[in-house]
């Protein structure tokens, strides 16, 4: 194909994407000029370059769009839901062609005339055309490329769906409006003028996609041989090649990421069709439609952009056909006519986080029980035995639906099921929460990337396999002189952990792998995590966390659930990638979707306190200890690579400037030598905390036997028999986001106050526990935002409400917005706690009711905060 035709249908396709977007913007807000004149310009442009390049059919088309608007441009015609639909539609006609010329090389045959001519009656009567002559309109010119072409093409709304409802002033974005995403990088929306267009464009240049795909190959193939001089650097302990082969090392991971970084995509992308889709189900459908969207620049891996859009799709098109009530039903209930659908992504660790939630009906779980009954799907006794949530999960069967009629939307009894197998196979996991009468929620996690990925090397009858260590939680020793042994329960395995029985499932047995005689009866267990579902993985060894590539599977092995791939190991072996979803299933506990836990709850407050630690020593004097969940990572570093930042050692870290001290406080670090550094993120920077060797992770209850007078320690607590120090990381942190310190503040009116402090960490729990009653307040504590919901339930009358953001199940913005909405608690003043300041997580701060942002280091700020807005509602009561 010509380079110039492949040029154009790749800015065709990204123009009309825009287009579709600021069509609705432009019927939602008809009076901005701006949104008018970029699209008119937008049109204008595909065009002028069709005729360039001796496209008559599509030129057709688009002049006659023009046209239109033109027209509207030069105010003739009114922006009207009619208007719009006619440019929608020559936009349909236009993405269809050009799909196919992109397929075939070439417009395909026939014309437009039909659609043509509606377009130009529609202009010359300036907007006056009948609405039955619309919906009576002849498109066989655009459907009949669209035959013809390798992929289905959505058709176009029909008129007489569209003529019902007329979109109220309540759908306008307000406040939201940064939320809302319209490919804002496009130039033509961000230039003022000529010159700063130009300058904008010369930052970026377009690369064909083949060409990212082969440096990503090449850079895997330099990460696996990287692997392997690591392991002959291992095996031969030759110091010569230690230190080129670690600079060769950092090298490597930064090219890396920096490969990485060119896959990465926003999820606008993504998003940028459900503008219109949206605005069309709304005409469609008879109801009241506002989409929001928040975090649309959260990036993600281009492979993985394509392969959740389907997904993502249909369950928009669920929430608007099913979740949401008509504008009658919602006033009948006492809500706003205009239903509302949002859209939110952001990251958390190596994963991406979407959330597609709406403020509709929700599940009615009576319902849910009837179908389930009438489908032979569980007896009574059965759905007795699970709580609400479990019962939930069954819409995701194939098959399931509660809907009460077919519609050309959904309700065909199909999809959920499809959607949760799509989202599993690349490693993600789906998990649903809804509120009869509220809405509901579905929160999709998936990794970032399926190229390279960190595993857990371990051994199974001899053999070895890679399982995915974003899915592991920790690793338990069992058999032997340890205090944990395997046990069985109605024939099946399981492992008492921390007051839990925690379902097993051997990895030899499901792979028919037979164990060698001389094996040890000593087993290792990982405690794997899939979405809400915790089990253990049964492996006889444990080797090494390690990169790999990932490759795809052989046709003859991907069928099996439990494999997602294979990869090549440093010593040349080829092994092969679990997949925990896969293993999930094996105990049988998945089969419902994604939720039914065989565990038995043991509540204990002490078991509650209980946190992994990683050991290491510093100096001469005994042990130290760190919360393992603040460790971001574990490094060695080379000191003679150590600068200086005024008088701050630093070292150059993964494209930044990582500050570095001791555990004393004190920066005059070694000279020379390798140093292991345990590295803390924190608010966008880095620390690294140079150690003299990293010793063990070990569980252990969170209970200082003796507080620290000590700068930058807790105090002190039994780890394993021994005294250990506890780093008070709060204090490191504190130096590098240049806070202040908490002592000697004012507390102002804290006599009587009554605080709740909602927290799953149970070592920041304890921590801002400990310090919030040495200020004088009186603390109740919740480990989960359900917990603090039924606190508050029985027990009201709480002065501030303090909510960590970032929890599992249901996360802070969820449990400010249920506060807000009660009548009792919308009163009591909250604070959002989080240990990341981004942009999207301020706005949704804001948006959900909290009264401030305060990250969990600043002890000082939440003081402050709290003293205030004690002193001032205390003085409104005067």
């Amino acid at each position: 194909m010509d380079d110039l035709i492949s040029e154009f249908i790749a800015e065709t396709s990204e123009s009309i994407q825009l287009l579709d977007s600021e069509l609705v913007k432009l019927e939602q807000n008809p009076n901005d000029e701006k949104i008018l004149g970029n699209i008119f310009r937008l049109v204008h442009t595909i065009k002028g370059t069709c005729g360039f390049l001796g496209l008559p059919r599509l030129e057709a088309v688009a002049h006659a769009s023009e046209n239109v608007l033109g027209k509207i441009r030069d105010k003739i015609i009114v922006v009207t839901p009619t208007a719009i639909s006619f440019v929608l539609e020559s936009l349909d006609c236009i993405k269809v062609i050009v799909e196919y010329l992109g397929t075939k090389g070439e417009e395909p045959a026939g014309n437009d005339h039909p659609l043509i001519a509606k377009l130009n009656a529609f202009a010359d009567s300036n907007g006056e055309v009948a609405h039955a002559d619309t919906a009576n309109s002849d498109n066989s010119g655009v459907s009949a490329p669209a035959e013809e072409m390798a992929a289905p093409v959505e058709a176009p709304v029909a008129q007489e769906q569209v003529q019902p409802v007329v979109p109220s002033e309540e759908v306008k974005p307000k406040e939201v409006a940064k939320e809302v995403v319209a490919a804002a990088s496009h130039p033509v929306t961000e230039t003022k003028d000529h010159d700063s267009g130009q300058n904008s464009a010369n930052q970026s240049i377009r690369v064909n996609i083949d060409v990212l795909e082969n440096l990503m190959q090449m850079v895997g193939e330099l990460v696996l041989t990287r692997n392997q001089l690591l392991q002959i650097v291992r095996t031969r302990n030759d110091p010569v090649f230690a230190t080129p082969l670690q600079h060769l090392s950092h090298i490597t991971s930064e090219l890396q990421e920096g490969i990485m970084k060119t896959r990465m995509q926003p999820i606008s992308n993504a998003w940028s069709k459900f503008p219109r889709l949206i605005r069309d189900l709304s005409l469609e459908l008879g109801k009241k439609i506002d989409l929001r969207m928040i975090g649309a620049e959260t990036e993600l891996d281009r492979q993985l952009l394509e392969m959740i859009k389907d997904p993502l799709t249909h369950m928009v098109r669920n929430s608007a056909d099913h979740g949401l009530e008509t504008p009658a039903d919602r006033k009948a209930s006492g809500k706003s006519e205009t239903g509302t659908v949002t859209l939110s992504a952001y990251h958390e660790g190596g994963h991406i986080i979407i959330e597609i939630s709406d403020d509709g009906r929700g599940l009615h779980i009576e319902k849910i029980k009837q179908k389930i009954l009438s489908n032979g799907l569980a007896s009574e006794a059965e759905l007795a035995d699970l709580d609400n949530r479990q019962i939930m999960q069954y819409i995701f069967r194939a098959g399931f639906s509660t809907a009460e009629k077919v519609t050309s939307v959904s309700g065909r009894g199909v999809g959920m099921d499809v959607v949760r197998n799509n989202i599993e196979r690349i490693g993600g996991t789906i998990e649903l929460s809804s509120e009869f009468g509220k809405g509901s929620k579905f929160s999709i996690k998936i990794p970032l990337t399926l190229a390279i990925v960190s595993v857990l090397i371990v051994e199974s009858g001899g053999e070895r396999f890679a399982l995915p260590q974003i899915n592991v939680q920790e690793l338990v020793r069992a058999g032997g002189d340890s205090e944990h042994h395997v046990e069985h329960i109605n024939n099946s395995l399981v492992l008492r952990l921390r007051g839990k029985l925690l379902p097993l499932v051997s990895l030899s047995e499901v792979l028919k792998i037979d164990k060698p005689e001389t094996a040890e009866e000593i087993s290792f267990i990982a405690v794997c995590k899939v979405g809400a579902y915790s089990f253990g993985l049964i492996v006889d060894r444990v080797f090494d966390t390690e990169e790999i590539v990932v490759k795809p599977t052989s046709e003859v092995l991907k069928d099996i659930s439990v494999y997602s791939g294979n990869t090549i190991l440093g010593d040349g072996n080829v092994i092969m990638i679990l997949d925990p979803n896969g293993l999930a299933k094996s105990t049988g506990e998945r089969e419902i979707g994604g939720g039914r836990e065989a565990v038995e709850q043991v509540k204990s407050n002490k078991d509650a306190r209980n946190i992994n630690f990683l050991l290491f020593k510093s100096g001469t004097s005994s042990p130290k200890a760190v919360p393992l969940e603040l460790v971001s990572r574990l490094e060695e570093i080379d000191m003679t690579t150590v600068e200086f930042s005024g008088e701050h050692p630093v070292v150059q870290y993964r494209g930044e400037l990582m500050r570095l001290r001791n555990i004393s406080g004190s920066e005059d670090l070694p000279k020379d030598g390798n140093k292991e550094v345990i590295v803390f993120t924190y608010d966008n920077k880095t620390l690294g905390l140079v150690v003299d060797e990293i010793v063990d992770i070990v569980n252990a209850t969170y209970d200082i036997k003796l507080s620290s007078d000590q700068k930058g320690f807790l105090g002190s607590m039994v780890i394993e028999g021994r005294t250990t120090d506890i780093v008070d990381v709060a204090s490191l942190l504190r130096e590098i986001v240049g806070q202040g310190e908490a002592e000697d503040l004012p507390v102002g009116d804290a006599k009587n106050a009554k605080l709740l402090l909602v927290e799953d960490s149970p070592f920041f729990r304890s921590l801002t526990v400990q310090f919030l009653n040495s200020a004088g307040y009186k603390v109740v504590s919740a480990g989960s935002a359900k917990e603090a919901l039924s606190i508050l339930a029985e027990k009201p009358g709480f002065d501030v409400i303090v909510s960590d953001i970032e929890m599992p199940e249901m996360d802070g913005f969820a449990f400010a917005e249920i506060c807000q909405n009660s009548p009792t608690l919308s009163s009591i003043p909250m604070f959002a706690f989080s240990s990341a300041r981004t942009e999207s997580n301020l706005l949704k701060s804001s948006q959900v009711g909290f009264k401030d942002f305060i990250l969990k280091t600043d002890r000082a700020a939440l003081l402050h905060a709290i003293a205030e807005t004690l002193h001032i509602n205390n003085r409104e009561k005067i």
